[in-house]
């Protein structure tokens, strides 16, 4: 990655960080003051502070360090003053401090943080979904021998209407529809139309796709490809640095034949490449109406525990060609909302979901990713765009409301669990049980830290 590359990344990685944090603390900040309780500091990061004023009737001290990794809002409580700090408080704000609320109060100002999260997501995806979303046509290509979706007689131009009960408008859906069912059931029930106009109702076997597939195109596995024109071998772009720039490859330029095969579409070129990790390749290119011969040894990255090659250049694509199988999906304003909040809702469930398949050694703890794989998919969206950036941020507010709404003493889901506790028992858990939670909460902590550091480490070395 370039210098330019790295900037971008971390731009969007510290823009990503402070938008959250903030909107996380401003929930507890605003459910505080709504509730009667003072506030006396709001602060966004640690470390050195770089701005800090005091605002409003409480005189607020709202703080901006250059650590944006974390924030807190501290309330007036008198458990963290001591004897000489409370004898200076003025007796009538006593009854403003967050120890003296009832228990309902605390919970709602605790569990505003991870709220807020949550509710911005479901902002971010209205916003999105107002737009009208742009995908393939939900139509299937060739369908292979032998897949879950031939033996299911799924043929090819099918158009898939429905999956497990949930209508399908874009080839999207079929992806996030299946991925939340693959380990709910061993198979789902498929409506599809055919090229007469038949409809059908189908099941495809789920049985066949395991946690890897997840992170692969487990679509392909099952058979399932959109239908989409032939693209011709045509370079569209080169990555600076790249094996493809090392090679002399340029824009525009036209892949006759690899080691003596013909070329005619990209699928195939890109077969190859993939197939011949660190092995040159002699190729046949057409630039300007003259035939060169260009020699490119793809570099490899390792994917699912297998190496591939790549060469560092994207396709050109024919915006007119791609129409005829393109389809936009334009919702209402209210139809969008409640798309928006289902979204919200089954993402958090299936973060959930996959957290407890953790536990249970049903998904590697692989899958856990830390502030590297953060920061680089932030500058991977930022890179495609506007749209893509809010969508990134979205997926990480709701991760972020998730973690923070979890049992864990030290966060806002463990002091939820001790006012649950305080319900039921009528009084207040006891100092020595909050301090021994603690001590566990930081260590659960510090192992999800050092297990999110090592995949990230992992990833880096690795590809």
């Amino acid at each position: 990655m370039d210098g330019e590359g790295n900037m971008i990344t971390l731009a969007a990685f510290v823009i990503t960080l402070a938008i959250l944090i903030a909107i996380h603390e401003y929930g507890h900040f605003q459910m505080a003051r709504l509730c009667g309780v003072k506030v006396l500091k709001f602060s966004i990061g640690f470390g050195r502070p770089i701005f800090s004023k005091k605002f409003g009737y409480d005189k607020t001290e709202f703080v901006l360090s250059a650590l944006p990794f974390g924030g807190f809002v501290k309330m007036l409580d008198e458990r963290e003053l001591s004897e000489h700090e409370k004898s200076s408080i003025n007796p009538d704000e006593l009854n403003r401090a967050f120890n003296r609320q009832s228990v309902y109060k605390r919970i709602a100002i605790v569990a505003a943080g991870p709220l807020a999260n949550l509710l911005i997501a479901v902002v971010l995806y209205w916003i999105l979904l107002m737009q009208g979303t742009v995908g393939l046509k939900p139509e299937v290509a060739d369908v292979a021998d032998g897949t879950a979706a031939s033996t299911a007689q799924i043929h090819k131009g099918d158009r898939i209407l429905n999956i497990a009960g949930e209508d399908v408008k874009l080839w999207q859906d079929i992806q996030w529809i299946l991925v939340r069912n693959v380990f709910k059931s061993a198979s789902v029930e498929v409506q599809t139309i055919d090229i007469d106009q038949q409809k059908h109702t189908r099941r495809i076997d789920l049985t066949g796709i395991n946690e890897s597939d997840l992170n692969a195109d487990f679509l392909a596995k099952l058979g399932l490809k959109p239908s989409r024109p032939v693209v011709e071998p045509i370079i569209g772009s080169v990555i600076k640095s790249s094996a493809a720039d090392k090679a002399g490859l340029q824009s525009a330029d036209k892949i006759l034949a690899v080691n003596g095969t013909l070329i005619t579409d990209w699928e195939s070129l890109v077969t190859i490449i993939q197939d011949s990790p660190n092995e040159m390749l002699n190729l046949s290119v057409e630039r300007s109406n003259q035939i060169l011969m260009l020699r490119v040894t793809p570099s490899s990255i390792n994917k699912n525990g297998q190496l591939i090659g790549q060469i560092g250049a994207a396709v050109f694509m024919d915006e007119n060609m791609m129409r005829g199988y393109l389809i936009t999906n334009h919702p209402s304003t209210l139809e969008s909302l409640m798309k928006a909040v289902q979204k919200t809702y089954e993402t958090s469930a299936f973060s959930l979901k996959m957290l407890g398949n953790m536990l249970t050694g049903d998904v590697s703890i692989k899958s856990i990713s830390g502030p590297v794989t953060i920061a680089t998919y932030a500058g991977q969206s930022a890179n495609l765009g506007l749209n893509a950036f809010i969508a990134f941020l979205a997926v990480i507010s709701i991760s972020l409301g998730v973690l923070n709404l979890l049992p864990i003493p030290v966060l806002d889901g463990g002091h939820l669990l001790y006012y649950m506790v305080e319900l039921v028992k009528g009084s207040p858990v006891s100092e020595r049980t909050m301090e021994i939670g603690q001590r566990i909460g930081l260590t659960v902590l510090g192992l999800l830290m050092v297990c999110a550091l090592y995949n990230d480490i992992n990833r880096l070395i690795v590809g």
